[in-house]
């Protein structure tokens, strides 16, 4: 099992680095370019600028939480209390996520309304059904973890 946790493990440091990159060359474009299209409104870029750096931050929280389930999962201790908390951080990360992005939803329209063609608000409401989709996803997880944790209990008292 340690290669396939392995493999997933670079996976989750990977997908870490572009995130890391979007932070430091893409979130700054962007709200540039948002002070350009609206330069009598200051703080609109400003508060995209915030708002899209508060989306990183949940996100790697994520994936540290995701790196502990995969160290879980090496030790043998998958069906765990371990496993089932970091499941849950995991869920509520992607729930801030996807409720962040739904905060900046309006500053994603007023980008869209001036930039041909708007490909903005699909980027934006794809984002929010990603995280709500891997929200869901480690909601049931979770169940599913809690479940076999009940059953182990349950063998554990009748033995």
């Amino acid at each position: 099992m340690k290669r396939e946790t392995l493999f997933l493990k670079a996976a989750v440091v990977l997908m870490g680095i572009p995130v890391l990159a979007l932070c430091i060359f893409f979130v700054p474009a962007v709200s540039n370019f948002m002070a350009e299209l609206y330069p009598e409104a200051a703080y609109l870029h400003d508060l995209l600028r915030i708002g899209l750096y508060a989306t990183a931050i949940p996100f790697y929280i994520a994936l540290y939480q995701t790196f502990k389930l995969l160290t879980y999962i090496d030790n043998n201790k998958s069906f765990s209390e371990l496993s089932f908390k970091s499941l849950k951080n995991i869920k509520y990360c992607a729930l801030t996520i996807s409720i962040l992005h739904v905060l900046n939803t309006p500053l994603y329209y007023l980008m869209a309304k001036k930039v041909d063609p708007p490909i903005i608000m699909p980027v934006g409401n794809g984002l929010i059904f990603a995280a709500l989709v891997i929200a869901v996803f480690a909601a049931v997880l979770q169940k599913l973890v809690q479940h076999a944790i009940d059953i182990k209990s349950e063998n554990d008292l009748t033995v």
